[in-house]
């Protein structure tokens, strides 16, 4: 069992960073995190950030060097790649307002000190959103990304002694291009899972390359991995972090659900066990921060630090910590109220008062039982969040679809009924619908005696957004008067 905490001002010394997302965290060793870059309140960001994990202290260090236009450091940017090999930190690419940045800096962290490269061999373009790996610690595998016109699919490495770039060649099947994605290396493999693809789309593909390593003689070839457990939905904007024998994966964004034109963000957390080969859900012991993408999560010994991201409204400057059971830092959630911990997002990003939090609150239990008044329904505000149910056991969901079909929706033809309510709702036509003996037929196009309404799950405001105030009331003005 793991646990988030949200960290406390006994846990770190010095000023915090401000919040942001789109930036990069890497580990130096097992001595510091580097924290460079990102975007915040519509600027793009350049400034160095450090947590000394000896000395559990957060400073800005005074770099030196010099670029080719004269400058200490790189300019700002967000979504740009870094990696740590030894003591150096190298920056590849990232946005700066609308364009695609192509530079290539090191920065020495035993002096702080910024160089600007001039690298030869196969160029990789400008681009961003891009996702890169150390190989062996001397050298860098970089994948896809978007150039500003299209997404990317190429695989360049560059030898970080010799300053050489070199596009791989590979042979066979290729992953569609994509940015957003990530990419590890694990052992002789770099691993490449989601991320945004071409026209769009959000993916969940898992693909390993092989092929980096000299010594092993390989030919560089694609493989799409599917493995069995529970993997994780697709998304862009996550991470993926090392910890032992497990790959964790956290938050990113999907496109909307099935009542939903809004991108989805995510805080779950899914393992890549990498001694069983499977996808597993973490066991998490309370709530989780708010969900969010474009985020870093490091790894501190067994603890993992979560800084930064945005959620399509919020940008959060907040740091938690995950934790498992045995770790001192767990007591604080096992020996304290969850009610202690606020969990808005003005919270995460260093706005929350107490006070407005408990006005806005009364405000909306107000309003709910006003309108439970006159609808003469019953409604539990038990939380500040709704529950997110398993249409498997959405009671609500299963008899509209057993309604759909005329009979009792049960077994292994449960999950396609309600597939065909999600479309009904939504749509209001009756779709096509594979029956238990996988025959498709289709429904007539009327639901006799029933009035549908796209909002019928809604159970809290905190699932409603703006554009969603309107329609639901007009619905309401349509209900019975009765």
């Amino acid at each position: 069992m793991h646990y988030w905490v949200r960290a406390s001002s006994s846990d770190f010394g010095g000023n915090l960073p401000q919040p942001r997302s789109g930036h990069t965290a890497v580990n130096i060793g097992k001595s510091k995190v580097v924290v460079f870059g990102g975007f915040f309140d519509r600027k793009f960001l350049t400034d160095i950030v450090v947590y000394d994990l000896e000395k559990k202290l957060w400073f800005q260090p005074e770099c030196t060097g010099s670029g080719s236009d004269g400058q200490i450091g790189p300019g700002p940017r967000a979504f740009h790649i870094a990696v740590a090999i030894d003591c150096h930190m190298f920056i590849f690419g990232g946005r700066f307002g609308s364009n695609r940045l192509g530079d290539f800096w090191v920065l020495d962290t035993d002096i702080w000190q910024w160089s600007e490269l001039t690298s030869f061999g196969d160029l990789p373009s400008p681009r961003d959103f891009a996702a890169a790996s150390a190989i062996a610690n001397r050298k860098i595998v970089m994948y896809g990304g978007w150039d500003g016109k299209k997404w990317l699919s190429d695989v360049y490495v560059l030898d970080t002694i010799s300053l050489e770039w070199m596009e791989l060649p590979v042979t066979g099947s290729l992953p569609p291009p994509r940015c957003g994605h990530t990419a590890t290396m694990v052992e002789k493999r770099l691993l490449v899972y989601g991320g945004r693809g071409g026209g769009g789309p959000i993916m969940g593909d898992l693909w390993a390359l092989k092929g980096l390593i000299e010594e092993e003689n390989e030919t560089p070839a694609w493989t799409q991995l599917k493995l069995p457990g529970q993997a994780p939905s697709p998304r862009c904007g996550h991470t993926v972090t090392f910890g032992g024998h497990i790959l964790l994966l956290f938050g990113g964004h999907g496109t909307g659900g099935w009542l939903s034109r809004y991108d989805v963000y995510y805080n779950d957390c899914i393992v890549l066990d990498r001694v069983s080969a499977q996808w597993k859900r973490l066991p998490i012991g309370n709530e989780p921060p708010a969900a969010r993408a474009y985020h870093s999560l490091t790894s501190i010994g067994s603890r993992y630090l979560l800084y930064g991201g945005f959620d399509g409204k919020t940008t959060f400057g907040d740091l938690w910590w995950l934790v498992p059971e045995d770790d001192p830092i767990a007591k604080r959630w096992t020996t304290s109220s969850p009610n202690d911990v606020p969990q808005d997002k003005d919270a995460a990003s260093g706005n929350y008062d107490v006070s407005s939090g408990m006005r806005e609150s009364q405000r909306e239990q107000s309003a709910v039982s006003e309108l439970q008044k006159k609808l003469g329904i019953s409604v539990s505000l038990s939380g500040n969040r709704a529950p997110i149910v398993d249409e498997l056991e959405d009671k609500e969901l299963i008899e509209l679809a057993s309604s759909l079909i005329g009979e009792k929706v049960s077994g292994n033809g449960q999950l396609s009924h309600i597939q065909a309510s999600r479309h009904y709702v939504t749509t209001g036509e009756m779709p096509h619908q594979v029956g238990p003996n996988g025959a498709s037929h289709l429904q007539s196009s009327s639901y006799p005696g029933k009035d549908t309404y796209r909002y019928y799950h809604v159970q809290n405001s905190h699932q409603l957004r703006m554009d969603d105030i309107r329609k639901l009331l007009a619905e309401y003005k349509q209900l019975p008067s009765d």
